[in-house]
């Protein structure tokens, strides 16, 4: 099962429920809203797809939780962004 983890370039900053990330290196500006916020904090150690769906199952009610297809595109797009690496 594949592992992501946050990458180390990046500042910031949590305005009421959104969070705006800066890639450092790329000077890049990602604004997460709050459940992309949280999966962010979940990445600051290795998670699979299967842990952020567990504890975002946990933390929001089912009508705010998407599903693994969505979490699956979130994180293809933090890579992307070179905000989240693939750890092997």
């Amino acid at each position: 099962m594949k592992r992501y983890v946050q990458n180390k370039s990046y500042d910031v900053t949590k305005l009421d429920d959104e969070y705006v990330v800066l890639n450092t290196d790329n000077y890049t500006v990602t604004k997460l809203n709050e459940v992309g916020g949280f999966c962010w904090s979940l990445l600051h150690k290795e998670q699979t797809i299967d842990s952020i769906l567990k504890a975002i199952h946990e933390e929001f009610p089912e009508d705010e939780q998407p599903n693994e297809g969505e979490i699956e595109e979130f994180i293809m797009d933090l890579v992307q962004c070179e905000l989240v690496h693939h750890v092997s």
